[in-house]
């Protein structure tokens, strides 16, 4: 069950939309549609910048040389090469700094989720993609990113190859996780609780991984069901996913495990049998 902090920390992190691509006039293009339109590219583009975390994972892992990213103190441990001075730095997540993008004379720009709003004014400087959805299917819209991405720049057998190990890896998942018991999964920002269930962004854990709801009553909101300790003891989940807000963004408060570390959610399952999962 580890796999699966692992595992979600990489796939709940990647920017999410439903896109395809399409021969354009020039062979050395193509067409790529996006949350916000079509968009033609050039193929294997030489200066490319990323305002996603999600995306700039996916593109390392490809072997994407990327020239510009965002300025911002949340980078994971497997990007932390990307703060330093190699990288021209060309705005935070949500905020480009135009100087430094025109600057920057890039072939291509990527944006999703935070940085979306700011397609219009970054594709009046170079050929943009808005790589942001949301919602159900998740692992599905994972691999079409990874294998449009693979197509922009020539990796199509790396993109194979890394959809390839993620299946492997979630059906091993699935095989360990079965007859483990159920799950919910929270988030903590601010001393606060919210739950996500079937339906939700983070619907993967059930949809996907195979781990049955603790409890079915919960909102499929955007931000998640505002819960109590007492509806997590009233769940009393066998696993615990919790996602510390707070500690993702860098923002200082009480983390996660204070704030679960209480009467009530040491009388559930999960906390009895250490079966709390931090993501």
């Amino acid at each position: 069950m580890k796999k699966i902090s692992r595992l979600a920390g990489r796939i709940l992190s990647a920017s999410l939309a439903a896109l395809a691509l399409v021969p354009a006039a020039n062979a050395a293009s193509v067409t790529v549609k996006h949350a916000q339109g079509e968009t033609v590219v050039p193929v294997d583009p030489d200066r490319v910048l990323v305002f996603d975390l999600g995306m700039l994972d996916n593109l390392d892992r490809l072997g994407v040389k990327v020239i510009g990213v965002p300025q911002t103190s949340v980078y994971p441990k497997n990007l932390k090469k990307y703060e330093g001075d190699d990288f021209i730095k060309i705005g935070s997540l949500h905020e480009p700094d135009y100087e430094a993008v025109n600057a920057a004379r890039p072939d291509l720009i990527i944006v999703a989720v935070r940085s979306a709003s700011k397609y219009d004014a970054l594709s009046k400087i170079a050929p943009t993609i808005d790589l942001t959805a949301w919602g159900h299917d998740l692992i599905a819209q994972v691999e079409a990113r990874v294998e449009t991405l693979g197509t922009i720049f020539g990796k199509e057998a790396q993109a194979k190859a890394e959809i390839e190990k993620l299946d492997a890896a979630i059906a091993a998942l699935k095989v360990k996780a079965k007859g483990k018991g159920n799950g919910l999964v929270i988030m903590t920002s601010g001393g606060r609780i919210s739950a996500f269930g079937p339906g939700s962004r983070f619907d993967v854990v059930h949809d996907n991984f195979g781990i049955a709801p603790a409890t079915p009553a919960i909102s499929p909101a955007t931000h998640g069901q505002p819960v109590s300790s007492e509806f997590v003891l009233k769940s009393n989940p066998d696993w615990l996913f919790v996602i510390d807000r707070d500690a993702a963004i860098g923002q200082e408060g009480a983390s996660a495990r204070q704030v679960l570390d209480n009467d009530l959610v040491r009388q559930t399952t999960a906390w009895r049998n250490n079966q709390i999962v931090y993501l």
